[in-house]
């Protein structure tokens, strides 16, 4: 690899928003327009976030239920579009309808639930092989291109004549990974994709990501809410909140110097085995509605460092430390000092 390629960021996203809501009828429209019904409620579930990943890198992407890490996950794939903003894949934009159909295909989604994601009328060859064969990517005969990439994925070729029916959840995602592989993708979406599964299988499958990941040169986001599972695979976290990105760092970094109060919650809540006793506390309140998130920062209702800048003014992203960056009002005040410094400096 390059040094130039491996620069490039294989996907970027710059102020994507992402909105959900019902689209009136014209007599709805005209209803709304006299007053006579309400507007119908839109919900934010990405708010202006920019991340970029690079080739290679596993980033884990944490946070609370209903947050948006899953619809970001869409974004990235390209299964549902933007609202607002860009997303370029693989450096480049503008991209033509047969580039951006190849883009697609080299980014595969893995889903939370993998008796869902399956067609329990098809077999597990048919479901393997179905997008290969589409798109004119058969390796061999079908049979052969299902027994290479069911092997890869760690499932027995010989029981790919049987229904997903008739595996176990471990399986069934194990299928799941190999119609991902089939297409040959460079970037793997990973949605909550060991959540579903007993824990001793989760092991397995998380090793089998990290194998394929050394063996094919993948790239990861792995969404999930276990802090454990991502500190154990992840190169990067990005912690989000309220549809946006609140802190994100390597790793060690996050969970060793976490900046964000709200990053400073969740980390101190992971069981840990230790000599001493500690109490846990909760997050004070609940997660608002991304129907009406509130304004200026969305934690500022749950922090217990909330200042009245806080409720009025969105914090910006700031680099904090090397390749540091959190999104929080306390660090405006380190920030102009360390401006101040270096111009001073000059």
């Amino acid at each position: 690899m390059t040094e130039t390629v491996a620069k490039t960021p294989i996907v970027e996203l710059k102020n994507v928003s992402r909105r959900f809501g019902a689209t009136p009828d014209l007599l709805g429209k005209a209803l709304i327009r006299l007053g006579l019904s309400p507007t119908p409620p839109v919900v934010h579930a990405m708010d202006g976030v920019d991340l970029t990943i690079h080739r290679g890198e596993v980033v884990g992407l944490v946070g609370e239920s209903g947050c948006g890490k899953s619809t970001l996950g869409r974004v990235v794939a390209g299964i549902i579009p933007p609202s607002d903003g860009e997303v370029i894949r693989h450096g480049r934009e503008g991209m033509t309808r047969r580039d951006q159909a190849s883009a697609d295909l080299a980014i595969q989604m893995i889903f939370q639930n993998p008796m869902a994601a399956l067609n329990p009328r098809m077999r597990i060859d048919d479901i393997v092989t179905e997008a290969p064969k589409t798109h004119g990517m058969l390796e061999g005969t079908r049979a052969e291109h299902a027994d290479k990439y069911l092997r890869m994925a760690g499932f027995d070729p010989e029981m790919k004549f049987r229904f997903p029916h008739e595996f176990s959840g471990g399986q069934r995602q194990r299928v799941n990974i190999a119609r991902a592989l089939a297409v040959r993708p460079d970037f793997l979406v990973c949605d909550e994709s060991v959540a579903a599964l007993d824990v001793s299988i989760q092991a397995q499958v998380i090793n089998l990501f990290m194998d394929l990941r050394e063996k094919l040169g993948l790239t990861y986001l792995f969404v999930s809410h276990d802090l454990g599972v991502v500190e154990h695979i992840s190169d990067r976290v990005v912690i989000m909140y309220l549809g946006r990105i609140v802190e994100e760092a390597p790793t060690e970094e996050i969970f060793s110097r976490p900046n964000h109060p709200y990053t400073q919650a969740l980390l101190s809540e992971i069981p840990r085995i230790e000599l001493t006793k500690r109490k846990f506390k909760v997050i004070d309140g609940e997660l608002p509605s991304p129907i009406d998130p509130p304004p200026g920062c969305h934690f500022h209702p749950r922090c217990p460092f909330a200042m009245e800048k806080c409720r009025t003014t969105v914090p910006q992203k700031r680099e904090i430390a090397p390749r540091h960056f959190s999104a929080c009002h306390l660090n405006d005040d380190n920030i102009q000092t360390a401006d101040a410094t270096s111009t001073v400096a000059m």
